[in-house]
């Protein structure tokens, strides 16, 4: 397991040991002087270790730790904005989630985490499901993103959005040819799909919304479906899936936008366009990245202050700009990138049911030999 810390704070209650060092060193010194009391000694330790142990409880409440499973480079202009206004120190320890959620675990309530910042929902339901996040009540949360963004119970909350959707390749496909993800099961798709693997999250989650609103009969037809068009072995990642159809290895695909937005900031003609599916039905798959305050915090009133800047306006308008996803507050303007995407329906679905269909989502997948 391999974890990127980029600073590292311990909490006045897990940091006793250099106080006690710091006094027991000031004890021997009195030794040495003569002409200094045993009874002086002693009272100017005590206020010594209680000075020491104020500064260090007043510190930490203006530090926020973040156990983090998003890439540094995008979540980072976020924190360090966040600090320049309040003073607050953020300290990021980044990860794959399922390394941090077994870290978690392990350290119960000698944490030093405070909040834990993820992608997808059915990532932060597991991390409710196994008793790591607290439930908090935000009526600036409650505000600021919709009902269906947050989970029922106050223990996680989205904070941006990430729109799956269909991508293709406009020298071959003509975009009335596309229509729902279901179709890309008919075999007019035969060995013209891409897609990434079904061990990732963003996949399974997909699955569990078609599992929601078309039935598990129905949605398994679907999938083997897709892995009969396939035109070549799943992906690792969305950004090689799209560079698969950009380099004509296939001809239509389904990715996050937001990787597609990156690889449009670094070549403006990216020979692949999107569409939103589901138009004309549940409109187009949208998922999350959020966070929750972690179960064994010291500080959990900061990890809540950070969370609700992180859905204010200038923060939402930092998602959109930066990491090219959409802002989960209504009614923030887009970067221009996204607003050229042009508008679309979103899934009304409330994204909890990714987390509560996870399991049989993966169950259908395997079952179906989608690897």
């Amino acid at each position: 397991m391999s974890l990127n810390l980029v600073r590292t704070s311990l909490s006045s209650t897990k940091r006793a040991l250099p106080v006690a060092i710091f006094g027991l060193m000031l004890g021997l010194a009195g030794c040495d002087n003569a002409s200094t009391t045993d009874t002086e000694v002693d009272t100017e330790v005590a206020s010594t270790e209680q000075s020491t142990a104020n500064a260090i409880a007043a510190n930490d409440e203006q530090v926020v730790t973040i156990y983090s499973s998003r890439n540094e480079q995008l979540i980072k202009p976020l924190l360090d904005r966040y600090t320049e206004q309040t003073g607050v120190r953020v300290e990021l320890v980044t990860d794959k989630t399922g390394p941090l959620l077994a870290r978690l675990q392990a350290e119960g309530s000698n944490t030093p985490a405070d909040m834990l910042l993820t992608v997808d929902a059915g990532n932060l339901w597991q991390a409710a499901e196994q008793g790591l996040l607290q439930p908090v009540a935000s009526d600036i949360l409650e505000t600021n993103v919709p009902a269906k963004y947050r989970d029922p119970q106050g223990n996680w909350t989205g904070l941006s959005l990430r729109a799956r959707t269909i991508f293709y390749d406009p020298s071959k496909v003509d975009p009335n040819q596309l229509s729902t993800y279901a179709d890309l099961a008919d075999p007019k798709w035969k060995g013209k799909l891409c897609l990434r693997t079904s061990k990732k999250v963003y996949n399974q989650s997909l699955v569990a919304s078609m599992m929601e609103h078309l039935g598990a009969e129905r949605t398994e037809e679907i999938i083997r479906g897709w892995v009969d068009n396939l035109a070549t072995d799943v992906f690792s990642d969305d950004t090689s899936m799209l560079e698969a159809i950009a380099a004509g290895q296939c001809e239509v695909g389904i990715a996050n936008s937001y990787y597609y937005g990156r690889l449009l900031e670094e070549q403006p003609d990216f020979p692949v366009q999107i569409f939103w599916a589901n138009q004309d039905t549940t409109g187009t798959h949208v998922n999350i990245s959020g966070a929750g305050v972690i179960a064994g915090s010291d500080n959990p009133d900061g990890a809540l202050k950070l969370m609700e800047w992180l859905s204010s306006d200038e923060a939402q308008g930092i998602y959109a700009s930066a990491d090219k996803e959409f802002p989960v507050k209504e009614g923030v303007d887009e970067s221009e990138m996204l607003r050229a995407w042009g508008p679309f329906k979103q899934d009304d679905i409330s994204v909890q049911k990714f987390g509560e269909l996870q399991t049989k989502a993966i169950q259908m997948m395997d079952k179906a030999g989608y690897k």
